[in-house]
């Protein structure tokens, strides 16, 4: 009996944890009222709501989880143009009268950058597309911290926001080392480095992130391009439009 009424408390606490949170709420009247207020996530609806007179309110600093999305869309677009063309070989050969070492990843990038008609450009964005996203979400998790937005009843998605700016420093991380030249290579030594200082199952992790823990091949590009091409494009989208959805149910956190 002590078993079985400790389960039913524990069970009210948990469901009380999550109606607090997250209200049971009729959405067609929760639609009702998005549309009638002219998308209810806009600063012009909160500005005038509480009728808030500062600019620091709604510019920029309240814009940059949209900074973050456009940036997504951007990188996702210019990516697949630039996956068209893209080599995922990481092998070295010898290339030239005087045995230079390369590989067709390096080669496609090559190629891209300098016979591909706006490649260059292509790239480009794909690059600085990426930098900026990093930064936004930076900058969206100290908004959300110094605001106080993390706080009940918005802590679940304060933590998938955790999870996507981990996610995007993945995708930084794994994009930098597709191009497979110095730079990349320096890189990949030190992710392996890193990989196997965890405990316990370091050396498997870097056997099955990197192919390799002794020296470094080039096996380490395919895996790398399937991580940022399709494993980390598949979970952030999940967890961005959950993360979108409750703060379309929850409504933006006010500072005051």
């Amino acid at each position: 009996m002590a078993g079985s009424s400790l389960r039913q408390e524990g069970k009210r606490t948990v469901v009380g944890w999550i109606r607090d949170r997250f209200p049971t709420t009729p959405w067609v009247d929760l639609t009702r009222k998005a549309i009638e207020t002219d998308q209810r996530q806009m600063p012009r609806s909160h500005a005038e709501k509480y009728e808030l007179k500062t600019i620091w309110y709604w510019y920029p600093l309240y814009c940059l989880g949209g900074i973050s999305f456009v940036a997504f869309i951007i990188l996702t677009i210019t990516g697949i143009i630039l996956g068209f063309f893209y080599v995922p070989d990481g092998t070295y050969q010898l290339l030239g009268p005087e045995d230079d070492v390369t590989n067709k990843a390096w080669q496609s990038m090559l190629y891209i950058m300098n016979d591909v008609p706006f490649g260059f450009i292509v790239r480009g964005m794909h690059h600085w597309a990426a930098h900026i996203m990093v930064a936004a979400v930076f900058l969206h998790m100290c908004r959300v911290y110094f605001t106080g937005a993390y706080k009940k009843p918005r802590e679940l998605n304060w933590l998938l926001g955790v999870v996507l700016l981990l996610l995007t420093i993945l995708f930084g991380y794994s994009g930098y080392l597709l191009p497979g030249n110095n730079l990349s290579e320096g890189a990949a030594n030190i992710g392996i480095e890193m990989t196997r200082a965890t405990p316990f199952i370091g050396d498997a992790a870097a056997t099955l992130l990197w192919g390799d823990i002794g020296t470094l091949s080039g096996i380490y590009i395919l895996r790398m391009y399937w991580l940022h091409v399709f494993i980390l494009p598949l979970v952030a989208t999940v967890l961005m439009i959950l993360h979108m959805a409750l703060v379309w149910i929850q409504g933006v956190a006010e500072p005051h």
